[in-house]
């Protein structure tokens, strides 16, 4: 294995980060290659040009050699400010993978501290996310509790972590 070259991704990275979006949700939802993608992919696109171009968005690829194996990415976004936080800015880390086959060499450790930094680096403290089993470990090593007052409404069929 090559060096890890963590890269920062930019508005020039796009066609990669919309397939790596992908390849995240479909294995985060357990579907095959034939589910149609192509509304998720547009939506992608879309959502990077504007969040990338803006700063609302950081994402890191993670590439051994020429292959990107892994990703990570933290949204931002403002709510009225509380006593708890008074700017109202919070981050939201999403989109974690790690090709399996480099799994268990502490890559997503890695992308997971970049982006905590990030958000930091921003003035951010309020910082949250969706942990899947596979990746609450890593979550809970870096500090991160399973939340008890948020609630969501989903959609009729939707499935929540």
């Amino acid at each position: 294995m090559e060096k890890l070259i963590y890269k920062k991704a930019s508005v020039a990275d796009m066609e990669l980060l919309v397939q790596m979006r992908i390849e995240v949700l479909r294995a985060a939802n357990g579907l095959s290659e034939n589910e149609d993608m192509t509304l998720v992919e547009q939506q992608s696109r879309d959502y990077y040009e504007k969040a990338l171009g803006s700063g609302m968005h950081a994402a890191w690829l993670v590439f051994d050699g020429k292959k990107c194996i892994g990703t990570g990415g933290v949204s931002f976004f403002r709510v009225m400010p509380t006593f708890h936080n008074p700017t109202g800015w919070k981050a939201y880390i999403m989109n974690m993978y790690t090709d399996p086959e480099y799994r268990r060499k502490g890559i997503a450790e890695h992308t997971l501290k970049l982006l905590i930094d990030e958000a930091k680096s921003r003035g951010i403290s309020h910082i949250s996310l969706e942990a899947t089993d596979m990746g609450r470990p890593l979550y809970e090593s870096h500090g991160f509790v399973k939340m008890e007052d948020e609630m969501i409404l989903p959609e009729k069929g939707e499935r929540h972590i």
